[in-house]
């Protein structure tokens, strides 16, 4: 699933004109595998933030408690949380490290040399506030064994996820209304898209119940919707830019960051059958064919790793 996120991750940085250009001869600056792996340790710290959060979301809505406690397979989700959490801490460190290299434009041995300026960067802020929190967020989930601190633990991690989409994409919205609308939109965004994939993905690893998937079913259905209606709005926003008109239509064929968009969109709406298909065919054959809906199941989050591929080559993408 990884693998699949990377490769896409990559072949859309190259198609869409966002993919490190070297330096010019003569000229000093990160080099090209800092800039390369920028992207993929945001692809990285990405997929262990879905994969802490729908832990933890399995272990407090989709698995069953006993009195309070967390159940075998509770414990068993919220020690995987603690796992995701700390990749999530290393690679957001890492990606500190990488984003004030880039956005100086210094190699990395002379970093040291320019760390109060680095300091004073809101990225590399927001990437500090993240790996604390993060490593906070691993540290109390190692021993987490009751619903309630588990529900802390999926708030810690709500407020993790915040601090870096506060500073994504600042430089192309045109009014306070529109920057506060567009970051509103972004938040809602990720929230939902964590949800679904992180919730099926707990689904995958944690339960065959037929309650939690039908919970789950309901949750999806509300996530999809506040996907598809806030990333409609902010690819208008962002496609939109300084110049009024209806971006999202004139640039989707024209520009790299409109292509993207628009494979975004094909890759959602395959979602979509593929959960109207769940709904229709494999959950009221649940329990005479299991298989159908668990291979289904799986080719869903295959897909969505490819889209969130596509959601990191988006948010490197002039």
């Amino acid at each position: 699933m990884v693998a699949v996120g990377i490769v896409v991750l990559v072949v859309a940085l190259l198609a869409a004109g966002g993919a490190p250009k070297p330096l010019p001869a003569g000229l000093s600056g990160a080099s090209m595998p800092v800039s390369w792996a920028l992207p993929v340790l945001r692809f990285v710290a990405d997929v262990a933030t879905i994969a802490c959060a729908g832990a933890l979301l399995g272990a407090v809505v989709l698995l069953p408690s006993d009195g309070g406690k967390l159940a075998a397979q509770g414990l068993r989700a919220v020690q995987d949380a603690a796992i995701a959490a700390g990749i999530w801490a290393v690679a957001s460190l890492a990606g500190l490290v990488a984003t004030a290299s880039v956005i100086l434009g210094v190699p990395l041995s002379h970093l040291g040399e320019h760390a109060s300026l680095a300091g004073g960067l809101n990225q590399v802020r927001s990437l500090a506030v993240t790996i604390v929190l993060t490593a906070i967020l691993a540290v109390v989930l190692s021993g987490c064994r009751t619903v309630v601190t588990a529900r802390v633990c999926l708030v810690l991690a709500a407020a993790a996820v915040v601090g870096p989409l506060l500073n994504g994409h600042e430089a192309i919205v045109r009014t306070n209304l529109w920057s506060v609308l567009a970051t509103a939109s972004l938040v809602v965004h990720v929230f939902a898209a964590t949800v679904w994939i992180g919730g099926l993905g707990a689904l995958l690893r944690y339960t065959r119940e037929r309650p939690a998937i039908e919970r789950f079913s309901a949750l999806a259905l509300s996530c999809a919707v506040a996907v598809g209606a806030t990333g409609l709005l902010t690819a208008e926003i962002h496609l939109d830019g300084r110049e009024g008109g209806w971006g999202l239509i004139t640039q989707w064929v024209t520009s790299g960051y409109g292509a993207l968009v628009f494979a975004k969109a094909v890759a959602f709406a395959a979602l979509v059958c593929i959960g109207w298909w769940h709904r229709r065919a494999t959950l009221p054959l649940l329990a005479d064919r299991p298989a159908a809906f668990w291979r289904l199941a799986a080719g869903e989050i295959v897909l969505m790793a490819g889209t969130v591929g596509l959601a990191v080559a988006l948010s490197r993408t002039p």
